[in-house]
Formats: structure tokens, C-alpha cells, sequence
């Protein structure tokens, strides 16, 4: 069901889902004879989400599928045989054309599993092959891989906010970016931590349960409160959920208890009542305390209105009696950072003559912003269990027995390595375009997304001001970044 989440969706060619500068940039390449040449691409992102702690690695499985539908159709090259330069002349003369028509993906590609935390300058993906097929799938990667991280990264922090045992049900696909977007973000939340969604379509492409109750609408369309939750009921009787704040909230808890009680005597139970507006605290106290007291201790509470991390954590800390949580606008377009900021960056390549590795790297203002060379691969080390610290490092050099971290923002914060308890992050998922690995469940990706956030130190995952996790660079690729950056930066007079 989970394997092939876009194919399985758009018959057409999604080849052309890409940014005009790579195709005439692979064009570039085909004129100067470098297509073929080998390089290595780094997918990373800066720093991490929402002002916090880590993120979530997910959309993997888009990217895999997609790089495995990599063809042009005979329609994309038609298009692209249409397009014409500022003097009139074809963009993309025929023989490039041909090219692409059997052009068929080559390259290496190792990448985080889908529910790994991730923190800012660690690759996600790593592609190496054919510089003109490495440049080519730049933007489809960042844009398949950047959103669904964000939501995944969002959902892991509501879960954080809410607790172990509460529900949440994400109720997004109507405010989100469009109906792709929404299906992305369903399945990224899912991952993240919901238990459910409203989004059918998500439900049936990925085996998301499907929880949902009844609009306003549905009770303004009886002549009375009672009757339209009788109604309901009658359609529903065992997975009722009344929403009871179409008029007066409390006094449509008391029509949906005198429900209630009818659905016992015929043998069913009422599942919930949902809020939906007014103070949440107040209205699920008292909401709580008329269920129990005319017998319904059971009947869940589900609260929705423009709820994130932020208002759960105020809620919980007021004493709300809410027990299922839905969360739609701000989690499934991820309201307080829209985006994530995903980078790609060529980082090696193969000299001319095949002898060796160039190694290359984007300079700038900001250290920060500063990318790092290398055929790098991310070393998170443990100690009794727990994640203590990452290192990236170039594969393509020899370790030295004695490892240093070493911060790529501070040269002076440098941290030996203790631990002898490791794992490599990036996994191999394609070799010479074939793919080597078998993609988990999407279930199992959730249960892993909650057991690596819960493994973080507390201080890591807080929302204010969080603790910064280790994560550097192995002494020698530092060492070798900054002599790249002395060799490559213009020496001006003072």
C-alpha cells in the first residue's frame, strides 16, 4: 500500500517536476561532455524547525519512488522541444533531447530511514553518480523530503506537548496547501505521532486509521440539538462522537448525555463529545464533570480549534479534562514555519582523469551557511542506549584512531570521542540506480520517529530555548574545510 505513494496517484510523467535551471544547467553539462563525469550531492538542512531541538527525517519513500519512475515521457519531451530562448531559437536542441529519452537513473543514493531524528548539517541523502543525473533531481528531492520532515518534525512536537496516552487526530486536508499537500502532510503526521486522520485519501493510499465526527452543519440542519445528535446516533450508534457547541456548549453536553443514555439502553456506548470554540479549560472541566456524574467516565473529550504544541502544553497546564486532541491549520501547514529550508549541495568530484576526488565547496558571509566537503557520512554515537553526540565525517579518507568532534561554528568547542557504541545514519537505498533496500511500513517509521525523540535528553527536546545536541566534524574534514576555505576566499588588503 505504501510503495509507491506518488506513482500510484499521477499516471502522467512527474519527470518534469523540477526547476527550469536544472534542466539547462544538465544541458550545460551534455554541451561541455561532463554529463557523465561522477559527483557526490549532499540534501541537509541548516538548522532545525520551530526554534527547536531536532527534526524528524520523512518523505523518503516519495523520493525513492520517484527516482524510480525517473524516465521523460514522450509528452515531457515534446514540451520541452517546445520551449524557446529570449532570441526565439529552441531552448534544447534534438540531439539533448535524444539524450533524455534514454536517460535511465545511475546513481548511488544513501539516505536517513524515514522516523530518524536529524540535526541541522547532517545529510539526509547523499547521491552519487553522473553529475548531469545528480544535478537533475535536485528539486524534487528537496521539495518531496523538506515538507513532509517539517510535518513529521511538527507532529513529533504536539505528540511531545501531549503525552503518552492522549490522542491526536490530525483534521488538516481542508486548510492545507491543496490536496497534495494535505496527503503529504497526513502521512507525515502520522508518522510524527497522530494516531488518525480525517483524510480518506490518506487513509486508504497509507492504512491510516480514519476518525472524524460531524460539522455544525449537522446539527443546524434538525430543528433541534437532541434530535440531531438522536439522529446521528441512529446512523452510528456505536462510533458516535457529538460535537455540542453549535449553540450553547455545556446544555449541548447535557442533550448529548440524555443521547447517551438512550444509545445504553439499546446496548451501545458514546464514544465523545467534541469542543470546538470558547475556553477549553473551563468547558472540558465542567464537560467532564457532567459525563461522570451521570455516569459516562468513559466518553472521551476531543477538542479542536487552532490548536499546536504550544496551546496543548498551556491547556495541560491549566488542568483541561481533554483527552483526544485534533489538530488541523497549524500542524498540517506547519503555521509557525512554513518551510524548512532544505539545502543541496555539490560537495565532490571526480577528477578528469578518474585518479582521484576534487572536493568542493560554497562559501559565504556566514559560517553557518558555509557547506562542507566530502563523501560525508553521519556517525551518531551512544552511551548506555542514549544518543551522546554525531560526527560527520569523509568516507573517502581513513579515520584516525582517536576521534575529535569538532563544532563547524566554533573551532575552540572540540569534544574527543569515549563511546565505542555507534551507527551509521545513511543507509544505502540505491546502488547504479537499482534499489538495494526495502522500505519499513509506515507504522514501523512512526513507532521509530517516538522511540528516537524519546530517547533525546529532556533538555533537547523542551520547546524554550533547547539544548544544542553535539554534532561535528570529524578534526580531519574540519581541518581540510578550512584550508579549502583559505585556498577559495579572496584575500583583500586591510
Amino acid at each position: 500500500m505504501t510503495a509507491q505513494p506518488l506513482s500510484a496517484l499521477y499516471r502522467p510523467s512527474l519527470t518534469l517536476l523540477t526547476d527550469l535551471y536544472q534542466l539547462t544547467m544538465a544541458y550545460g553539462y551534455w554541451r561541455q561532455g561532463m554529463q557523465d563525469r561522477e559527483a557526490v550531492f549532499h540534501l541537509y538542512f541548516r538548522k532545525a524547525p520551530f526554534q527547536g531541538g531536532y527534526a524528524v527525517a520523512a518523505g523518503l519513500a516519495y523520493a525513492v519512488d520517484w527516482l524510480e519512475n525517473l524516465r521523460f515521457s514522450e509528452d515531457d519531451l515534446a514540451y520541452l522541444g517546445s520551449l524557446r530562448g529570449s532570441k526565439g531559437g529552441v531552448m534544447f536542441e534534438p540531439g539533448f533531447l535524444d539524450y533524455l529519452r534514454e536517460l535511465r537513473f545511475t546513481c548511488d543514493v544513501d539516505a536517513v530511514a524515514e522516523g530518524t531524528v536529524v540535526f541541522g548539517n547532517e545529510p539526509l541523502m547523499r547521491i552519487q553518480g553522473p553529475l548531469l543525473q545528480a544535478q537533475l533531481v535536485e528539486t524534487a528531492l528537496l521539495t518531496l523530503v523538506n515538507f513532509q520532515t517539517l510535518i513529521a518534525t511538527k507532529a513529533a512536537r504536539i505528540r511531545e506537548a501531549v503525552g503518552p496516552n492522549d490522542q491526536i487526530l490530525e483534521f488538516g486536508l481542508r486548510r492545507a496547501q491543496g490536496f497534495d499537500g494535505g496527503l503529504s502532510a497526513s502521512r507525515a503526521a502520522y508518522l510524527g505521532g497522530a494516531d488518525g486522520t480525517s483524510n480518506v485519501l490518506a487513509g486508504q493510499q497509507f492504512g491510516i486509521p480514519v476518525k472524524g465526527t460531524h460539522a455544525h452543519s449537522w446539527v443546524m440542519a434538525f430543528e433541534g440539538e437532541e434530535e440531531a445528535f438522536e439522529k446521528y446516533a441512529a446512523a452510528f450508534p456505536d462510533d458516535s462522537v457529538f460535537l455540542v457547541d453549535t449553540y450553547d456548549t455545556l446544555q449541548g453536553v447535557r442533550n448529548a448525555i440524555r443521547v447517551a443514555q438512550r444509545l445504553r439502553e439499546q446496548g451501545h456506548e458514546l464514544g465523545g463529545i467534541r469542543l470546538d470554540s470558547g475556553d477549553l479549560t473551563y468547558l472540558s472541566v465542567q464537560a467532564r464533570k457532567l459525563l461522570d456524574e451521570a455516569g459516562f467516565p468513559k466518553v472521551r473529550i476531543v477538542a479542536s480549534n487552532d490548536l499546536d504544541e504550544q496551546l496543548v502544553t498551556a491547556l495541560k497546564l491549566e488542568g483541561a479534562r481533554i483527552d483526544t486532541w485534533g489538530i488541523g491549520t497549524k500542524l498540517v501547514t506547519a503555521y509557525d514555519q512554513p518551510a524548512l529550508g532544505g539545502v543541496y549541495k555539490l560537495a565532490a568530484m571526480k577528477k578528469a582523469d578518474g585518479s582521484g576526488w576534487d572536493y568542493t565547496i560554497k562559501l559565504s558571509e556566514q559560517l553557518a551557511k558555509t557547506s562542507i566537503p566530502g563523501i560525508l557520512q553521519v556517525r551518531r554515537f551512544y552511551h548506555q542506549g542514549k544518543p551522546v553526540a554525531d560526527m560527520l565525517y569523509n568516507t573517502a579518507e581513513p579515520l584516525p584512531e582517536q576521534l575529535t568532534i569538532v563544532d563547524p561554528l566554533d573551532a575552540t568547542r572540540r569534544r574527543p570521542v569515549q563511546s565505542s557504541e555507534f551507527r551509521e545514519l545513511l543507509e544505502p537505498v540505491f546502488r547504479q540506480g537499482k534499489r538495494v533496500a526495502d522500505l519499513p511500513a509506515l507504522a514501523d517509521s512512526r513507532q521509530k520517529a517516538r522511540q528516537e525523540v524519546t530517547s533525546l535528553d529532556p533538555s533537547i527536546r523542551r520547546f524554550l530555548n533547547p539544548h544544542t545536541y553535539p554534532v561535528g566534524l570529524e578534526k580531519g574534514l574540519h581541518d581540510f574545510r578550512t584550508q579549502l576555505i583559505l585556498e577559495h576566499r579572496p584575500q583583500r588588503p586591510a
